[in-house]
């Protein structure tokens, strides 16, 4: 069970502050299924964190470490990239632990999903930067190696959202990348579905769960 149930970002951004409150980096973690609002609450959390609490925080994004599409072409994996088995797991880690370290400064990368591919050391991260949001479908999953995640986190979030809001969301999400609808339908139910199944079904409980209207 969580810790914490809350429903509304402005709640959750005075928890991060002052659970943070005189470390010099605190990491959280924000899980969720796709379509879940994962990116659109990092954002939100961001913007309170930075503006309202006058903290230095920066946004790191699971996203960034899928494999390149040549490399899924190449083992097959295509059709479901977005799967835990899609990503570089061992490259992500790597920037946790460095996160965590807190040595050097950082660079990052991010997914752009109008060109579907991930550009490097998009992101620059000081030493400075006290509050990390790490934002990831699988950041709790119980599997084999991304279990190992859950000890970068300082605490964690995962994202509440019925599964019939997450299927309208996640075909949307294809037709405004100019699919027709019924291969957004198709895309959707076969590949992006059973990933929030797996998140949902596989992923260890979070300290804090938040509820947020559709």
């Amino acid at each position: 069970m969580s810790e914490h149930h809350f429903n509304t970002i402005e709640t959750l951004a005075k928890h991060i502050v002052n659970n943070a409150a005189d470390k010099p980096r605190y990491i959280f973690a924000i899980a969720g299924a796709p379509g879940s609002g994962k990116s659109t609450a990092a954002h939100a959390l961001q913007q309170l964190i930075t503006e309202k609490y006058q903290r230095a925080c920066q946004i790191i994004a699971m996203d960034g470490f899928h494999l390149d599409n040549q490399v899924l072409i190449e083992q097959g994996l295509l059709e479901v990239k977005g799967a835990p088995q899609t990503f570089d797991l061992v490259g992500f880690e790597r920037l946790l632990t460095d996160l965590q370290v807190n040595q050097t400064p950082i660079q990052a990368p991010i997914f752009d999903r109008n060109i579907d591919a991930v550009i490097e050391n998009a992101i620059y991260i000081n030493t400075a930067t006290q509050i990390i949001l790490v934002e990831g479908n699988y950041l709790l999953l119980k599997q084999f190696g991304w279990q190992k995640l859950a000890q970068y986190f300082d605490s964690s979030v995962y994202l509440q959202v019925p599964i019939e809001v997450l299927r309208e969301r996640l075909v949307e999400r294809w037709i405004n990348q100019d699919l027709d609808i019924d291969i957004a339908v198709e895309k959707a139910q076969s590949n992006d579905l059973p990933n929030a199944l797996l998140v949902i079904n596989q992923s260890k409980a979070a300290d804090i769960t938040l509820s947020l209207k559709a």
